[in-house]
């Protein structure tokens, strides 16, 4: 759903605000929910399923899975428990597809340490997987998407542009007669079925101001909800963003997913775009299980670097955090 629309429904639901050990609820748009158990004790609870991405049943599985524990990542705590949520058409597919998707959903929660106990499942006509995850966190450690300040430095854990890579290879595997083959997805997938871990790992250790990760609403909207929910600016530099090769190839042949569209109409009025538009789009692009996007105060960003140097982990500055209240700089 898009950005404004669901705004606008939770808008006419009851309000969060108030409600006691309620720590973190859905008035800043954050990655998840959090709630106080026991003094400085409290859980991080999250979830998010989606139709394939893929192919392959059980590299659906996993990158869905490891889509919805960054949420968890993104909040600063550990996920300790999930439970599958799958919508499956058993009278088209064979139940063993099923299976592959559950088998690598489960094998990704325990590669993040934690097992899948159990679920959800009802017959649909077009296959769905997800995870509902919970995970503990220090009342201490817990890290927004809200709590942002001007002169921090903006830092992306991983390149964008799944999307669009996405799209073209649904657009072009389904042609029977083509012009061009569709784009190799192996890196794509590469980055989509990573965990943001080890990053995460990083960030709570270190320290930092605000976080998120990037997922359907692109780099764009993402960053807006970090703006709007902590009343600053920001100024991204599109030639410092990660992409991942063939992107630009792809998005300039046409190929853009219905979400990067929606995003960049809905987007387009609160960015001052400064690069081409196809740049802006770019931006926009919708991903799947990407990469966190942190908010580093300059007393902690040699730190942070370093740290994530030595550890072989991947990371790009891009951009900084300004005073200028719920707007964003493109610039080239």
């Amino acid at each position: 759903m898009g950005q404004d629309d669901l705004h606008a429904v939770l808008a006419k639901l009851p309000s969060t605000d108030g409600i006691e050990d309620l720590l973190v609820g859905h008035s800043t748009s954050d990655d998840a929910a959090v709630l106080r158990i026991s003094g400085d004790q409290a859980i991080a609870q999250t979830v998010d399923f989606f139709t394939p991405i893929v192919d392959d049943p059980y590299l659906f599985g996993s990158i869905a899975a490891a889509n919805s524990i960054s949420d968890i990542y993104a909040m600063g705590a550990t996920p300790i428990l999930g439970l599958a949520i799958a919508e499956f058409p058993t009278d088209v597919l064979p139940l063993e597809v099923l299976q592959e998707i559950l088998r690598g959903g489960a094998e990704k929660a325990a590669e993040a340490g934690f097992p899948v106990a159990g679920g959800h499942t009802i017959i649909d006509d077009i296959p769905k997987y997800g995870l509902a995850v919970t995970g503990v966190v220090s009342v201490d450690k817990i890290v927004r998407n809200s709590t942002a300040k001007a002169g921090d430095t903006l830092i992306l854990t991983k390149p964008i542009g799944n999307g669009i890579l996405v799209s073209a290879y649904r657009g072009l595997s389904r042609r029977t007669l083509r012009r061009s083959d569709p784009p190799n997805m192996d890196e794509a997938i590469r980055w989509m079925t990573m965990l943001n871990r080890d990053a995460a790992r990083v960030m709570t250790e270190i320290g930092v101001n605000a976080a998120t990760d990037i997922t359907g609403y692109g780099l764009i909207g993402h960053l807006l909800e970090v703006c709007v929910g902590s009343r600053v600016g920001a100024e991204v530099s599109a030639s410092a963003v990660p992409v991942l090769k063939g992107a630009r190839e792809y998005l300039a042949r046409g190929f853009r997913p219905a979400g990067t569209l929606r995003n960049e109409e809905s987007f387009r009025s609160r960015v001052d775009v400064r690069v081409d538009e196809s740049e802006f789009t770019l931006m926009c692009d919708a991903q799947t299980s990407g990469g966190l996007l942190m908010s580093v105060p300059p007393e902690k960003l040699a730190a942070i670097e370093q740290r994530f140097r030595q550890g072989g982990l991947f990371y790009a500055t891009i951009g900084k955090v300004t005073a200028r209240s719920g707007a964003i700089t493109l610039i080239r």
